[in-house]
């Protein structure tokens, strides 16, 4: 039960961090929790990972929030907890998540009408959004390849848990062809894969 405790604590911290380095929403918190819990701790796999993000989009929501309470409960039940402390993992991860955004928008929101049109700020956020823009094309990268660096040379393979035929790759397309053509319709696009996946998978 200790040693459930200290991953408790741990936890918390780690989304506490991921929380306070956190620009651009939902998306781009994706690859951050995935590089610190799945691949810097490696609380969770890949596979796992993959399927939190998929539910996460599904689920009513933020996406960044939802990913981090089912992340909390996925890490603490796959240490061997309860369903109680496994519970307490995304109440945890959940609290920490929000906490810095939180703390911090009280202390900055007296001083924004006064500096948002300012030359500093306005080039902060010019730096913002490219790396913004990055952390989510790696959040998406992330779920298809894995890379391993060997002696400073990358190692690039593909994740079979999340493109496990030729079917997996024919919807990864439809769906990247339908969401640039039908802008606004992500919900029409989830419900299409879920059923697309329940008959073809079945």
């Amino acid at each position: 039960m200790s040693d459930q405790l200290i991953l408790l604590w741990q936890l918390f911290w780690s989304f506490f961090f991921i929380g306070i380095f956190t620009f651009g929403g939902g998306y781009a918190i994706m690859s951050l929790i995935q590089s610190e819990i799945v691949i810097a701790r490696g609380w969770i796999s890949e596979a796992t990972f993959t399927d939190i993000a998929a539910i996460s989009q599904m689920t009513p929501g933020p996406i960044g929030l939802n990913c981090s309470t089912y992340t909390g409960y996925a890490v603490l039940r796959d240490a061997g907890a309860s369903v109680a402390v496994s519970t307490l993992g995304s109440a945890a991860a959940s609290l920490a998540i929000v906490l810095p955004s939180f703390i911090i928008m009280l202390l900055i929101v007296r001083f924004y009408a006064r500096a948002h049109e300012g030359p500093v700020f306005q080039r902060v956020l010019s730096a913002l959004k490219p790396a913004v823009a990055g952390l989510i094309g790696a959040a998406a990268l992330g779920m298809i390849i894995r890379v391993r660096w060997t002696a400073g040379v990358p190692d690039f393979s593909l994740l079979e848990d999340n493109f496990s035929s030729w079917k997996s790759w024919v919807l990864f397309a439809l769906a990247t062809a339908a969401s640039l053509r039908f802008k606004g319709a992500t919900v029409k696009i989830l419900l299409a894969g879920a059923l697309a996946g329940l008959i073809g998978f079945a």
